[in-house]
C-alpha cells in the first residue's frame, strides 16, 4: 500500500563542517535522535534516480519550475530489504512525497526498463509509472549516496537531516551493489542541511537554527550528481 505525505515545508541550506558539528551538538540535547540511525545516529541511504528520454525532470529543476515531480527508487544501508519506490512532487513552497514499498524482483525489472504488468497494478503509483515509462520512456539515470544524520520533533513534525559524504554512481545504475565505485560529489567541507515542517516551525527550534550563517539554497543532490555527466546542462 501507498503511503502519501501531505504537503510540508522543506527548507534547504548549504552549511559548513564547523556549523553542522555545532548544530549536530545542539539538537542532540534538544530534539530527538531518528529511530533509523545507528549508535552515531546515521544511516546509509541510496537512491536511483528516474528521468524522461529528454531529462524533463532535469531540466524543470534547473528551470525552477514552480510544480515538478520526481521519481525514484531508495534502500538503506544498501541492503534490498526495505526498497521503497518514491515519487516526490513539489507544489509551490511545498513538497510531499507518495512512497511504496516494493519487491526486489519488480525494483529490477523497474530498472531493466520493462513495464510489462504495470499496467494492471491496483496501486496508482504503479499504473503513473507505466504511463510515464510508455510514453516518455522514463528510465534510470543515476545512484546518489550519502550518510544522513537526523533528529525528529513531535511538534509540527519537524525533521532536521543532515546528508553527508555525497556521492554519485556515475554510469552504473547497479544499486543494489555495496561495493558501487562511486566519485565525491562535494567539497568535504560542506553537508546539506535539510529543515521539514508541516505548518510553522516552531519558535524554539526555529532559534537554534538562527546563529547559522547559510543562506537558504534550492538545493538538489540528483542535479549535483548529473553534473558530473559529459553533457551541457
Amino acid at each position: 500500500m501507498a503511503v502519501r505525505a501531505s504537503l510540508r515545508h522543506e527548507l534547504k541550506y548549504y552549511i559548513s563542517y564547523g556549523e553542522y558539528t555545532h548544530l549536530s551538538r545542539t539538537l542532540d540535547y534538544v530534539l530527538q535522535r531518528d529511530p533509523a540511525g545507528d549508535e552515531y545516529n546515521e544511516y546509509a541511504i541510496r537512491s536511483l534516480y528516474f528521468d524522461t528520454i529528454f531529462d524533463d525532470f532535469l531540466h524543470e529543476k534547473i528551470s525552477g519550475v514552480g510544480n515538478r515531480r520526481k521519481y525514484r527508487l531508495r534502500i538503506y544501508r544498501y541492503s534490498d530489504k526495505d526498497i521503497k519506490l518514491e515519487c516526490k512532487a513539489k507544489r509551490g513552497d511545498l513538497i510531499s512525497k507518495e512512497s511504496l514499498l516494493i519487491p526486489r524482483d519488480l525494483a529490477e525489472q523497474i530498472i531493466a526498463g520493462d513495464p510489462t504488468g504495470l499496467e494492471r497494478a491496483a496501486v496508482p503509483l504503479l499504473g503513473e509509472l507505466y504511463r510515464l515509462m510508455r510514453t516518455r520512456l522514463l528510465h534510470p539515470v543515476v545512484i546518489v549516496d550519502y550518510i544522513r544524520e537526523a533528529y525528529i520533533h513531535p511538534a509540527e513534525d519537524v525533521r532536521i537531516t543532515f546528508d553527508k559524504q555525497l556521492h554519485t554512481g556515475l554510469g552504473r545504475l547497479d544499486m543494489f551493489n555495496p561495493r558501487l565505485p562511486t566519485v565525491p560529489v562535494l567539497d568535504h567541507n560542506l553537508v546539506v542541511m535539510e529543515v521539514k515542517f508541516n505548518r510553522v516551525l516552531p519558535d524554539h527550534i526555529r532559534a537554534l537554527l538562527h546563529g547559522i550563517s547559510a543562506q537558504r539554497s534550492a538545493v538538489s543532490k540528483y542535479v549535483l550528481c548529473r553534473r558530473f555527466e559529459e553533457k551541457e546542462f
